[in-house]
C-alpha cells in the first residue's frame, strides 16, 4: 500500500513538473481581441466629461462617461440658404441625395424644378430672392413632418440664435462592451430599442439618425445641412447627419482614416476612406471592423448617404 502511494505521489509530481515547464507557446491560445477604452481627453473644450455608474443593455454594471455638451467650439455653424438665385456656394450649405453632396447655392435653388423633375419647385420670386424661414416659429413650424401649405417652396433654416443655453447629455461606456449579436438602433424596424444616437463627435455633437428627407421634399421644402454636415432643430439642437470632415480629427499614424468620435456602445468612429482613398474591404454589417491597434471601431458611411453607420456591435446605454 506504501509503495502504491509512493508510486501515485510521483506521478503527480512528475505531471506538475511536466505542467509547469510548458512554455507559453504551448499554452492554450486566449486572444480575445484588442480593447480600447474611451479617452476623454480627446473631447474638446466645451464639452463636460464625468464618470458615473451605469448599467448597459446587456446587462453589464459598468462605469460610462456622461458628456454635456452645447454648439461646437471647432468650426462655425451655417450657412445653410443662400439668399438670391445669383448667390455663390459660400451663401449656402449642402444638400445630400442618392449618394451624392450637393453645394446649395443659388443655382441649386433656381434648378430645383429640373433637379426633382417636378415643376411644382418654385423657391424663389421674380427678382429672384429665395423663400427662407426667417423667424423662430417659422423655424418650428417648418420643421414639422406636418408643415402647412404656407411654408411649401421653402428654404428651412434655423439659426444658432434659437438655442442659446441649450444642452444635450450623452451616456457612453468608458470600455466598449462586443456582443456577439449587432442591435439596430430606435427606430430601425419592428422591436428596435436601441439609442436614437449613432455615435457623439468630440466637439460633443451628435452624429444622428437619417434625416427625414422623404417628408421634407413631400412639402417641397429643403432644410440643407451647413458645410460641416450640421443643421439644427430647436429641440435636438446642432446636430450632423453626415461627416464632411469639418470637425475635430485624431490622425492616424499608419495611415488609417482619422477618428472623428465615439459610437453610443463606445467603440470609435472613423472617417470612411484610409489615407489611401479606399474603404476597407472587410466592413460588417454596422460599418465596422477590427485591427490590432484600435480594436473593434467602426468608418461611417459616405457624406452623401444620409448616414453614419447602420446598428451597434457593443453594448449600449438604455
Amino acid at each position: 500500500m506504501k509503495k502504491f502511494r509512493s508510486l501515485l505521489t510521483l506521478i503527480t509530481l512528475l505531471m506538475l513538473v511536466s505542467f509547469y515547464s510548458c512554455s507559453e507557446d504551448d499554452m492554450p491560445d486566449l486572444e480575445l481581441g484588442t480593447v480600447v477604452a474611451v479617452d476623454p481627453s480627446l473631447f474638446l473644450e466645451g464639452t463636460t466629461v464625468t464618470t458615473v455608474s451605469c448599467t448597459l443593455s446587456d446587462g453589464t454594471v459598468t462605469t460610462c462617461y456622461r458628456i454635456v455638451a452645447g454648439t461646437p467650439t471647432d468650426h462655425d455653424m451655417g450657412p445653410w440658404c443662400p439668399d438670391n438665385i445669383t448667390d455663390g456656394e459660400e451663401a449656402g450649405g449642402i444638400w445630400l441625395e442618392n449618394g451624392e453632396v450637393y453645394d446649395v447655392d443659388g443655382e441649386f435653388i433656381k434648378n430645383l424644378a429640373t433637379f426633382y423633375n417636378d415643376q411644382n419647385w418654385l423657391m424663389y420670386d421674380a427678382n429672384g430672392d429665395i423663400y427662407v424661414t426667417d423667424s423662430e416659429d417659422d423655424c418650428i413650424n417648418a420643421a414639422n413632418p406636418n408643415v402647412g401649405a404656407e411654408y411649401r417652396n421653402y428654404c428651412v433654416e434655423c439659426i444658432p440664435e434659437y438655442i442659446t443655453g441649450l444642452t444635450q447629455t450623452w451616456l457612453i461606456p468608458t470600455t466598449p462592451v462586443k456582443l456577439t449579436n449587432s442591435a439596430s438602433f430606435a427606430g430601425m424596424g419592428a422591436g428596435a430599442s436601441g439609442p436614437a444616437i449613432r455615435g457623439i463627435a468630440f466637439n460633443g455633437v451628435e452624429f444622428s439618425a437619417s434625416a427625414p428627407v422623404d417628408n421634407i421634399l413631400g412639402a417641397y421644402t429643403i432644410a440643407p445641412f451647413d458645410d460641416a454636415g450640421g443643421h439644427i432643430n430647436v429641440h435636438q439642437g446642432y446636430h450632423y447627419h453626415a461627416a464632411t470632415g469639418a470637425s475635430e480629427q485624431v490622425i492616424q499614424g499608419d495611415g488609417h482614416a482619422a477618428m472623428i468620435g465615439y459610437a453610443a456602445d463606445g467603440h470609435g468612429i472613423y472617417e470612411q476612406l484610409n489615407n489611401d482613398g479606399n474603404e476597407p474591404d472587410d466592413l460588417d454589417s454596422c460599418r465596422g471592423h477590427s485591427d490590432d491597434i484600435r480594436g473593434y471601431h467602426y468608418h461611417v458611411d459616405a457624406p452623401g448617404s444620409n448616414n453614419f453607420i447602420n446598428c451597434l456591435y457593443g453594448a449600449y446605454v438604455k
